[in-house]
């Protein structure tokens, strides 16, 4: 796995789209970075650059970036409605895959020194890269903004962390530091700054101070009015999204807008966001409003409605959701072919894919047809009366169904890895332990595979029952089908669960197994000579 940063440079420019440009490009030229999202405001006069690489790129695109803004920024003509103290005002490094918040935090250190020393300018670290406990908050590194910077660097309490100890009046000073994923967002106000600041007052944990605190935790915030835009807005950061989420935020602003008698006109989302983040408020909607939403782009679908995300520009999920934009392609070679491929692969003259793949791929089927029959059954008018019913069967047999998918794949790595080791050189007595280790590690896992197929798909049985019993009878071939795929499907992994197993020598671990392979067996038989019961008792 690659490890992954982000970075999202904050640049006191937001209306000379030359000088945007060349800082988007600069990052586009470097090697490693990815450019996920610029986006200037004029009424802020600032642009948030979001993208993503490795720790050794992250550091050399926001190096190009900085240089370019020491070029091209002058903070002496500066104005604008956000807070800010630097041309180049914060740099945050945040982990995405693979990496820690230490190591981030040290990504920031290499990055403030080395832009201290290539550019001439004071750097600051804060948050989790924080050098004292004082400078930890943003907010308090920058008070009194770039107007104040000159006295405050002449304070030895405020001396930076690199660069020389100066008012560099042009620059101003930088922020750099490592965090969580903060999610800047904005909820549309159809009413005054004034109105929009009141309600960020009423909303955000700090409140007007510490004996008015605000009713959200993690929300930083405040009101502007955006020109360009022709509304107000609250503009809040969402530090942790998992303790206030953004439909949190939405509704209580909402809530307030309507008691001061002012609309609400949707929201935005500054930079990306993560996937949960967006889920979480699809799900939020879901319950809401009763609704019956299983599909993931679905979901997506329905956040960016109800939330308003493209109230005042195109919010797209592929380039705005971090997990869509920095995927990588799925590894599934087997998974991703044509059936005539798949099972023309079977049949060549090699060991894998064999009976482990295979076994997947029946028990993928048998709760795919299930969850067919579920999904045919439910929304029609004269099944009206089961709708209940399907809403509880249908999310079983749908993410078994997609959990069973990588099984057919992961089935054949096992196996691969198992033969690596039989591959080993065994010309000495280490060579040969070595060997022995690695085959035996491969055996368990090779065991361990197919019996998660079989744990997969015996969570599928008890709604397959209820397709049975309850689904339109007019299918009833298809659940037939699908039962007797599950219990093959079953069966061919217990079949794999063994041979693997006989060449165990762990006499715990194979005890273990056994017990477990053997009890699914059992209820998989049992099960679907039930399925196939209530089917015929329907039928006559």
């Amino acid at each position: 796995m690659r490890k992954l940063v982000e970075c999202v440079p904050n640049f006191s420019e937001g209306r000379n789209s030359e000088t945007i440009q060349a800082i988007a490009q600069a990052i586009r030229d470097t090697a490693g970075c990815n450019l996920l999202d610029v986006d200037p405001g004029a009424s802020t006069n600032r642009t948030v650059v979001t993208f993503v690489g490795d720790p050794d790129a992250i550091v050399e695109g926001a190096l190009a970036a900085a240089r370019v803004a020491r070029e091209r920024i002058d903070m002496r003509a500066h104005k604008g409605e956000h807070p800010r103290f630097g041309a180049m005002d914060v740099c945050p490094f945040i982990p995405v895959r693979g990496v820690s918040m230490a190591e981030c935090a040290d990504i920031a250190r290499t990055f403030g020194r080395r832009a201290g020393e290539a550019l001439g300018v004071p750097i600051y670290l804060y948050e989790a890269a924080a050098s004292a406990d004082y400078r930890c908050k943003l907010s308090d590194i920058r008070r009194g903004e770039y107007e104040g910077l000159a006295e405050r660097l002449a304070d030895p309490r405020w001396k930076p962390d690199f660069g020389p100890a100066e008012f560099i009046p042009e620059w101003g000073a930088t922020a750099t530091g490592a965090r969580q994923f903060l999610i800047a967002y904005n909820v549309n106000i159809l009413g005054t700054r004034n109105q929009a600041h009141r309600i960020a007052l009423n909303l955000r944990e700090a409140g007007r101070g510490k004996d008015q605190p605000g009713r959200l935790k993690a929300v930083k915030g405040m009101g502007w009015y955006v020109g360009e835009y022709n509304l107000a807005q609250v503009t809040v950061n969402l530090t942790d999204y998992r303790v206030t989420a953004i439909h949190t935020l939405f509704e209580a602003v909402k809530a307030e807008a309507a008691a001061l008698h002012v609309g609400v006109a949707g929201s935005e989302i500054v930079g990306v966001v993560p996937l949960e983040a967006i889920i979480m408020a699809a799900d939020y909607y879901i319950e809401k409003e009763n609704l019956f939403i299983l599909d993931e782009g679905q979901k997506v679908r329905l956040a960016i409605e109800r939330l308003g995300l493209n109230a005042v520009a195109t919010f797209d999920p592929q380039t705005r959701i971090i997990d869509y934009a920095v995927a990588e392609p799925r590894h599934e070679p087997l998974a991703g072919m044509g059936v005539r491929a798949f099972i023309e692969h079977v049949a060549a003259r090699t060991s894998a894919p064999g009976g482990g793949s295979v076994s997947a791929v029946l028990a993928a089927l048998g709760t795919g047809l299930g969850a067919m029959v579920a999904k045919l059954t439910y929304g029609v008018r004269k099944f009206e009366h089961l709708d209940g019913r399907m809403r509880a069967i249908i999310p079983t047999l749908h993410h078994q169904s997609q959990a069973l998918i990588p099984m057919i794949d992961a089935d054949t790595e096992a196996f691969n890895a198992y033969m690596e080791g039989l591959a080993m050189p065994k010309a000495t007595d280490a060579q040969r332990k070595a060997r022995r280790e690695k085959m035996q590690a491969g055996l368990k896992t090779a065991t361990r595979v197919p019996l998660t197929t079989m744990q997969l798909a015996d969570k599928a049985w008890d709604a397959m029952t209820q397709v049975a019993r309850y689904g339109n009878i007019a299918s009833a071939s298809d659940v037939q089908v699908g039962a007797r795929a599950l219990e093959t499907g079953i069966w061919g992994a217990y079949q794999n669960v063994q041979i693997n197993l006989a060449g165990v020598s762990d006499a715990v671990f194979k005890k273990e197994i056994s017990a477990q392979a053997d009890a699914l067996l059992a209820r998989a038989a049992k099960k679907c000579a039930e399925v196939l019961a209530i089917l015929d008792e329907r039928e006559t």
